[in-house]
């Protein structure tokens, strides 16, 4: 099952920030400077940490990854621009 993932970063070397933000991009959608979203079943979730793990230094920096359920999903709010980034598989009703 797919699911609405958040995924917020504080990277402290620009390489390895880059590097984070590169891979994130293959996932999900950039949605503030450090702030991704994503729809992502277990698979890719889990390919994704994998990644993201042997590019951070975890004595430096810090990844948080929240995985919302289609309920918490819909009780997104956004004040000013920006709209909840959406799959066209998988469709919140």
């Amino acid at each position: 099952m797919k699911m609405f993932t958040v995924i917020s970063y504080d990277i402290v070397d620009d390489q390895r920030r880059t590097s984070v933000m590169k891979v994130l991009k293959g996932y999900g959608v950039r949605v503030q400077y450090s702030v991704f979203e994503a729809i992502l079943d277990a698979r890719e979730f889990h390919d994704l940490s994998n990644q993201l793990r042997k590019i951070i230094d975890p004595g430096q920096d810090s990844i948080r990854c929240y995985r919302l359920d289609q309920v918490a999903a819909q009780r997104t709010v956004i004040y000013g621009i920006g709209l909840t980034t959406t799959d066209p598989t998988h469709y919140m009703v």
